[in-house]
């Protein structure tokens, strides 16, 4: 039988409340791998056992695990009787065909009661690996690790170990959503946000038919990245370019980024409300652009219903760049596009906006029906990975 077997990351640390986040990683797990059946799953001390189905290639079995926030990392293991040559002969038939130029056995007892302690067995496994393959031990740098594990009555033998997404499990945190221009700080937002355990919806505003419908296109590319890793989502699309025209002929030039933010604001929260989300996620860094002085965050956060988070309020372009690099949404995310954030944008913005001038400008707008408007516009985009229905049999132990 093969094995799924994640080690938590910070899930280990929650004491009493353990099995909360537990139950919401295996609920994670099981949609995550919704088109495949899985056997059994349950927690044993700081891990999660998930039993693998043999139509699951172990490419996709790994790929899925490691877009599964709250674990450390893992491996794939095979079962086996507690037997050192049983063992032998399960760690040998797996390293047949390697490539690898050297390699070395890391062994963990949880049965101490086993005859042989770990170093006593790596010595007795490392020695038949290298008188059937005749490569090198390394014990800093292996090409090749074998994992032992043992436990009462079975052991677990693994080849390699893959780095989990860590965080805490998506879902234990709330709900949120997550405002996604297309460029590249929000997604990273968002992922950030996702880590921390939040649930997210995203929102993008664009200016369609003023503007093309790439700004969409790629949020739809985007949200369907990020939504990998929570396995369902919604993304609203709001059409903005009506409200910033009736913004643009009533507000003066140096306070218009600043109210669109601002309405951005209202509609997402008002969004937010009808999904029970309880924050908003935005991409915003302090100092970046001109909406982001110290001063406009805090006149823009004024008009938000709901706590904003921004998680990246403290990084810099290149950090947050490196970041969208790894996640894999930077090369989406450059490609040009017209948003609503390039339309009717002045030359010289104001960076320094005071709350009752901005309130002032706003007295002139019918605020509710503005955003009622955008709101009953919204399209709603369903987004799920992988797009197929759970298969049935699907067992939880604890």
């Amino acid at each position: 039988m093969r094995y799924l077997i994640g080690r938590y990351h910070e899930v280990a640390l929650k004491g009493q409340n353990r099995w909360r986040f537990t139950a919401q990683l295996k609920r994670n797990l099981l949609d995550l791998m919704a088109d495949y059946r899985l056997g059994a799953i349950r927690s044993e001390g700081p891990r999660l056992f998930a039993e693998l189905g043999d139509e699951l290639e172990d490419a996709v079995a790994i790929e899925r695990a490691s877009l599964l926030f709250g674990l450390q990392n893992f491996t794939l293991s095979r079962a086996v009787p507690a037997d050192l040559k049983i063992i032998e002969r399960e760690v040998l038939a797996a390293v047949q065909g390697t490539s690898a130029k050297s390699f070395a056995v890391r062994t963990r007892r949880e049965d101490k009661r086993f005859a042989l302690n770990s170093m006593q067995v790596d010595r007795e496994i490392g020695g038949a690996v290298k008188d059937a393959l005749g490569i090198a031990v390394d014990l800093d740098n292996p090409e090749l690790t074998i994992g032992i594990e043992i436990f009462p009555e079975r052991a677990f033998v693994s080849i390699g170990k893959h780095p989990g997404a860590g965080g805490l499990p998506v879902g234990v945190s709330g709900r949120a959503v997550a405002l996604l221009s297309g460029g590249i700080d929000s997604p990273v937002a968002a992922y950030r946000m996702m880590r921390r355990g939040l649930c997210l919806e995203f929102v993008h505003f664009h200016s369609y038919p003023l503007l093309s419908r790439t700004s969409q296109d790629k949020a739809r590319e985007l949200a369907a990245h990020l939504t990998r890793y929570q396995a369902h989502a919604n993304l609203f699309l709001v059409p903005f370019g009506m409200l910033q025209r009736e913004i643009v002929a009533r507000v003066r030039r140096p306070l218009r980024v600043v109210l669109y933010r601002r309405f951005m604001m209202r509609i997402a929260g008002a969004i937010g409300a009808q999904t029970g989300a309880q924050a908003m996620v935005t991409g915003e860094s302090l100092g970046q652009v001109a909406s982001q002085t110290l001063d406009n965050m805090q006149v823009i956060e004024r008009a938000a219903p709901m706590p904003l988070l921004r998680p990246l309020v403290g990084m810099d372009k290149n950090e947050i760049i490196e970041q969208a690099r790894r996640l894999g949404t930077f090369e989406t995310s450059i490609i040009p596009d017209q948003d609503c954030c390039t339309l009717f944008v002045p030359r010289h913005p104001e960076t320094h906006a005071r709350p009752e001038e901005v309130e002032a400008a706003e007295s002139t707008l019918n605020i509710q029906q503005m955003v009622t408007e955008a709101v009953n516009g919204t399209e709603r985009v369903e987004l799920r990975f992988p797009p197929r229905k759970a298969a049935p049999g699907v067992q939880l132990t604890d």
